[in-house]
């Protein structure tokens, strides 16, 4: 059940500056809070009337649009304020709405700041220079520091602010590297999905060319088979991205990637597979999916073996290509993918490498089975 305190915090910013101009123009007229007021000058006081009536409630009611209008309200509530003192009315609570008004001008407004600090800086000279003429006893320096209190609480206002804007920025950055992250990772998983899959129809379309007649239609339906795939992959990602809740490929989906025509790839699974986070799983299958391309970009034929060892707190993830690529050092030539899957697994708080091995070409990763957590 809400507090009082939370079901102010939902009420609108406008509602409670109402709020508090109809509370303190009622409490301006009891008369044991005049004690809680505001005093310049030590005039001696006279009694009131219609007129004090007025000044008071023309420091109180423009309240309520402190926030909306800043400048407007602190002009009238100022104004009010000093025809009040010059003319030695009865103190009155209602005379703390001053400090409200300055405190909304440091904190609300925009367009006119230097200004209306220039404008009530003159003001407030206008004012003591009234107060003199008046009979006021107090000295230079009584007004210096209550300049210094009216620019205290302006200044806490300004603070506010300040730290209100600083905080906007701050959201603003977080949402842009928000942006710029989840476009990186779209990028990703569009490399992921068209490399691998059309570098797949890429080879099996030029090994069609040498087979013979009667085993063409095995390779094209190796084809269709790659194609298919891709569009399966892109309607996962795209299922994604309309956050229509299509699961992405995982960890189950390994069997079927290995198990392509033209490979040579043992799949070996060790301990119990857990359950893993979207991402750690989606990374774990990029991770093979992006080894065993570049095996089939550069190392076309040649046998691979794909271990992945299922742990307590880690799973651990290596392909080994065997035989020597068509170009030196081209089983690692996978370069944005690579440099891709290698950020992943740091996102992950794992480990990634990917580099020569003695026979072939070796990519291995550590990624944490809790790092959605």
């Amino acid at each position: 059940m809400s507090g009082p305190k939370s079901r102010w915090a939902g009420v609108g910013a406008e509602w409670r500056d109402r709020w508090l101009a109809v509370v303190l123009t009622a409490a301006a007229f009891v008369p044991g809070l005049a004690v809680l007021g505001a005093q310049f000058g030590d005039l001696p006081r006279r009694g009131g009337d219609v007129l004090a009536v007025l000044l008071v409630v023309g420091q109180t009611l423009p309240l309520a649009v402190r926030t909306r209008w800043p400048a407007a309200a602190f002009a009238v509530i100022g104004i009010c304020f000093a025809a009040h003192e010059v003319l030695a009315y009865p103190t009155t609570i209602g005379s703390l709405a001053l400090y409200f008004a300055l405190y909304s001008a440091g904190a609300h407004e925009k367009r006119f700041r230097r200004v209306l600090a220039a404008v009530a800086s003159a003001g407030y000279v206008v004012f003591a220079v009234l107060l003199a003429l008046r009979g006021s006893p107090a000295g230079l320096h009584d007004y210096a520091v209550y300049f210094g209190v009216l620019v205290a609480f302006w200044l806490l206002g300004a603070m506010v602010r300040q730290r209100r804007h600083q905080e906007a920025e701050r959201r603003r950055l977080v949402a842009e590297a928000a942006v710029a992250g989840e476009r990186a990772r779209i990028a990703r998983e569009l490399h992921d999905v068209v490399t691998h899959h059309v570098t797949a129809m890429v080879v099996q379309a030029d090994a069609a060319q040498y087979l013979a007649p009667e085993r063409v239609p095995e390779a094209l339906t190796a084809i269709t088979g790659s194609g298919r795939d891709a569009l399966t992959e892109l309607r996962f990602l795209l299922g994604v991205l309309e956050a229509t809740g299509a699961r992405t490929p995982g960890l189950a989906a390994l069997r079927d990637l290995v198990d392509r025509p033209g490979r040579v790839v043992d799949l070996v699974e060790e301990g119990v597979r857990p359950e893993l986070p979207a991402e750690t799983e989606l990374t774990a299958y990029r991770i093979v999916q992006e080894a065993l391309t570049n095996a089939a970009k550069y190392a076309a034929g040649s046998p691979a073996a794909v271990r992945v060892s299922y742990g307590a707190d880690f799973l651990e993830i290596e392909v080994t290509t065997e035989g020597t690529a068509t170009e030196p050092g081209a089983l690692g030539s996978g370069g944005r993918g690579l440099r891709g899957l290698g950020d992943r697994v740091q996102a992950l708080g794992g480990r990634f490498t990917a580099g020569p091995s003695t026979d072939g070409f070796r990519v291995s990763a550590t990624i944490p089975a809790r790092s959605a957590a």
